[in-house]
């Protein structure tokens, strides 16, 4: 990742909780949301070791995945690394082709049930492919639209989680917001939304990301264990929306072969709409084609 593409996602990661949990400032602390309903801690004991995360993974889990595997298979297994970039995540898509896949969150709750219909209606004017990362709370707040989106084949729905917490087996928090404390709790973040979608849609999506973007990587196994793959960003498209229309453009630009690019699709007054509109046809007159995540030619090629 060049310099100047770094410092945009420093200066855009700093503010990018408000686009998934209201606008209070991004250092101001907040409680995290209620345990899931039906949670349990991990109970280790004072004297019990706790194993690090090596090479030296577990079997793939086969057949049909419980809340109790999880917390047995991880439950004594401490993470070595926090954040939006930990093995298990991937941030591109494995290829040299000028494609790039745009993605944007629906981060759901009190501040976060909006819907951004304007930047929807200019992706399905100019027939441009998206993913769409929809929280549980968000497909509650708006079903019609949800089947809307969900229904038109531009678009693939993703899971964003049931509570959009931060994603750890510790407790870890990001932008004030308290992850998950442990395994069960992780499984449920995942499989709740995840159960939704499946119903919703006739099939369990492919692709996870968390709230904040943030988990360490004991949770990202678990991800991948319950069939999903977690999936960011190199490109902060809008900072959760609260850049500018002339930021996300200028971002957005920044993009390059093979880039996800990150946007919010619940806050219809920020600048994500605007900017989006600005950059495609700049894009595409650049050489740039744009593929949802599940257009990867090759099954299994994201890193």
């Amino acid at each position: 990742m060049s310099l100047s593409r770094r410092a945009l996602l420093a200066a855009g990661t700093s503010t990018v909780l408000a686009g998934c949990a209201g606008q209070a400032h991004p250092s101001t602390p907040r409680p995290g949301p209620a345990a899931v309903p039906g949670s349990r801690s991990e109970e280790t004991g004072s004297g019990s070791s706790i194993a690090v995360v090596s090479s030296a993974s577990p079997a793939p889990v086969t057949g049909a995945v419980t809340r109790n595997d999880m917390i047995v298979r991880y439950g004594r297994i401490r993470p070595i690394a926090w954040g939006t970039e930990v093995p298990g995540v991937t941030t591109t898509l494995p290829t040299t082709d000028r494609v790039i896949a745009l993605t944007f969150d629906a981060c759901g709750g009190p501040h976060g049930n909006g819907y951004d219909q304007a930047l929807t209606d200019f992706l399905r004017r100019h027939g441009v492919p998206a993913t769409l990362f929809l929280n549980s709370r968000w497909i509650d707040a708006n079903p019609q639209v949800f089947h809307d989106l969900a229904t038109d084949p531009l678009f693939e729905i993703a899971n964003h989680g049931t509570f959009h917490r931060p994603l750890s087996v510790s407790g870890r928090s990001a932008y004030g917001i308290t992850g998950t404390h442990n395994v069960g709790e992780v499984f449920d973040e995942v499989a709740g939304n995840r159960d939704k979608l499946n119903a919703l849609l006739g099939h369990p999506p492919g692709f996870f990301r968390s709230g904040t973007a943030h988990c360490d990587d004991v949770a990202t196994r678990i991800v991948a264990d319950l069939g999903e793959r977690v999936v960011n960003f190199d490109v902060n498209g809008d900072a959760g929306a609260t850049f500018t229309p002339d930021q996300v453009t200028h971002a957005v630009l920044t993009a390059r072969p093979g880039s996800v690019v990150i946007g919010h699709m619940n806050h219809p007054s920020g600048g994500t709409a605007q900017g989006i509109a600005a950059a495609v046809p700049r894009l595409t007159g650049s050489g740039f084609r744009f593929v949802r995540l599940s257009d990867c030619p090759i099954s299994g090629c994201l890193r």
